[in-house]
């Protein structure tokens, strides 16, 4: 696994886009998927695993449990793929992660919470060719069919209605990528997609292609420069969080005397 260290926007554009033109189609194109997070020394561990380590196997009372208490809101979900990418989006406890297709808005999820703007964080990066070569033949030959590299919810159902079906396809576990239906606008919007892997027990770092991941480690001191830049292009809460709540999280952190309190070096910088 290979670090980046991130000292300015302009480092962060240099590294996201780094060998993304394709000759081929002479367009900028690559495969890597992204995934942001707030301190640098947080590993890739799912919600299920943080809330459940002692029981993993509560993971289907709580995916009944949502289905029960949600059922109004869920009525339209007939998708067993769909309905874990919708509890994941809304904070129920899963064995998924969350990733998006734009380094930008993972540069968001580095850099939205004011609380640790005191440490480093970290936009995870891996290529998802790496990670398929390591899938079962059938999940493969189905990619293959498709054309695709990342799965869809159809296709996935094609092969493993659940995860109990996904797991048996393989006695060694694998990691996929699935990328779910845009049933609402924060799912759309934060170009996102999911991991997961067949066994709730292993994480992503413990599979052979965790060597294929790069962190690029967002330094402590560039954290509000990229913060505000992400803001001017359109990048903060309320487009992640559509809705009320994403506004107020928006106005509450630009308007936090933030400035005085990590910019007082890069400010006697600019004196003259």
């Amino acid at each position: 696994m290979r670090d980046v260290l991130i000292e300015s926007w302009d480092a962060l554009h240099s590294a996201v886009f780094e060998n993304v033109w394709d000759p081929a189609i002479m367009r900028y194109r690559n495969n890597r998927v992204y995934r942001g997070m707030s301190d640098g020394q947080w590993a890739l561990t799912p919600s299920l695993n943080r809330a459940c380590p002692q029981d993993l196997s509560l993971e289907k009372i709580l995916l009944r449990s949502f289905m029960k208490y949600g059922y109004t809101e869920l009525q339209g979900c007939n998708s067993f793929w769909e309905l874990v990418a919708m509890g994941q989006q809304f904070g129920l406890p899963t064995r998924l992660l969350d990733w998006t297709y734009s380094p930008l808005v993972a540069a968001h999820f580095a850099t939205e919470d004011i609380d640790y703007y005191d440490r480093d964080g970290v936009i995870w990066c891996v290529n998802i060719e790496d990670v398929n070569a390591n899938l079962p033949p059938s999940l493969r030959q189905k990619l293959s069919e498709q054309r695709a590299d990342i799965f869809t919810r159809d296709i996935l159902e094609d092969v493993a209605h659940n995860f109990t079906s996904l797991q048996a396809l393989s006695d060694q576990p694998f990691a996929l990528f699935f990328e779910p239906a845009s049933t609402v606008n924060r799912i759309a919007n934060q170009y996102a997609l999911f991991s997961a892997v067949s066994d709730p027990a292993v994480t992503l770092l413990d599979l052979p292609e965790s060597e294929c991941f790069v962190r690029l480690i967002i330094s402590k001191k560039a954290k509000l420069e990229i913060r505000d830049k992400l803001d001017y292009i359109n990048i903060s809460e309320r487009m992640i969080y559509p809705g009320l709540d994403g506004i107020c999280r928006w106005i509450a952190r630009r308007y936090a005397p933030l400035g005085p309190r990590y910019n007082a070096e890069h400010a006697k910088e600019e004196q003259p």
